[in-house]
């Protein structure tokens, strides 16, 4: 049997925990149009809300106060917002205000193409409060990671899904070139474009090193990411949700503060993506990374 796809592996975390946990999966239409991409198996423990999204994380929120740990599922990430109140006012801050913790378990899920109100990636915004822990997991180990951590603390977690990564096998590895000229840096969807950007930048003599990123907050700058800048003095952090005050402006400005290296950031124009129109506005992708990195050279 080969290598579990994200989806499956998703699943499987889900059904162990709702099975030997005594855990609880709260969403809506979860049962419904393929069981959220078939990353929910069908088990005790699944809490199927009407369509409210304000009160469904309240009780997401109250499940978790008392200790059920519960799993709640957005299918689209843009409903975050709409949701936002009870995790952002409570979950986060609850531990601060009165000593108990709320860990619940936010599966917030991305996609490109879904118009546009169905298809945002909105970690940023959460990364900007305290209290959360967040991240942004693309392959099968690393969801594991994510949910091992969750397990083994007690705060409300993010975790920005995205529909790409739901048939992915493989790991996604950094790659280190000793005589690269650009370190580039990747996030969410974008580590799956970032590959082909580097293929495309050798052909016009542009040397890549590559870094993954999924962990978001807290975030840490360690030699892994450090050491690759330091040689090429040049980075890009690129990422799938909006780049102003987004996820890519603030780990660029962290690295280039550490390291007084050049970091520009990379992510959706300031513009509503996927409005109706011939400029769709879509997560950068590898024609898009490999324009910037040539004018980045071209200014230099």
């Amino acid at each position: 049997m080969g290598q579990k796809t994200v989806a499956e592996t998703i699943k499987e975390i889900i059904r162990k925990h709702l099975v030997d946990n005594n855990g609880l999966l709260l969403g809506e239409s979860i049962s419904a149009v393929g069981w959220v991409n078939n990353t929910v198996p069908d088990c005790k423990g699944i809490v199927e809300l009407p369509m409210t999204d304000v009160a469904g994380a309240g009780i997401a929120v109250g499940a978790a106060l008392v200790g059920r740990r519960p799993i709640f599922v957005i299918r689209f990430q843009d409903f975050l917002i709409l949701n936002g109140s009870p995790l952002i006012f409570f979950a986060a801050k609850t531990k601060e205000l009165h000593g108990k913790s709320a860990p619940v378990f936010v599966r917030a899920i991305a996609a490109e193409g879904f118009g546009p109100v169905h298809s945002g990636v909105l970690h940023s915004i959460f990364m900007h409060f305290p209290g959360f822990r967040v991240w942004a997991p693309m392959t099968p180990k690393e969801y594991k990671e994510v949910w091992k951590d969750f397990m083994s603390h007690d705060d409300p977690v993010i975790c920005s899904e995205h529909r790409v990564s739901f048939s992915n096998t493989k790991e996604l590895k950094d790659e280190f070139n000793k005589n690269a000229d650009i370190t580039l840096y990747a996030i969410s969807s974008t580590r799956f474009e970032v590959k082909k950007a580097a293929e495309m930048l050798k052909k016009v003599d542009i040397n890549c090193n590559i870094v993954h990123i999924f962990q978001l907050k807290p975030f840490y700058i360690t030699k892994r990411l450090i050491q690759p800048l330091n040689q090429t003095k040049l980075g890009l952090v690129i990422d799938s949700g909006h780049e102003i005050a987004g996820a890519s402006q603030s780990i660029a400005y962290q690295l280039n503060q550490l390291t007084g290296c050049r970091v520009k950031a990379l992510g959706l124009y300031d513009r509503t993506k996927y409005l109706c129109g011939p400029d769709i506005n879509p997560a950068p992708d590898a024609k898009r990374i490999y324009e910037t990195v040539v004018e980045m050279f071209h200014n230099k």
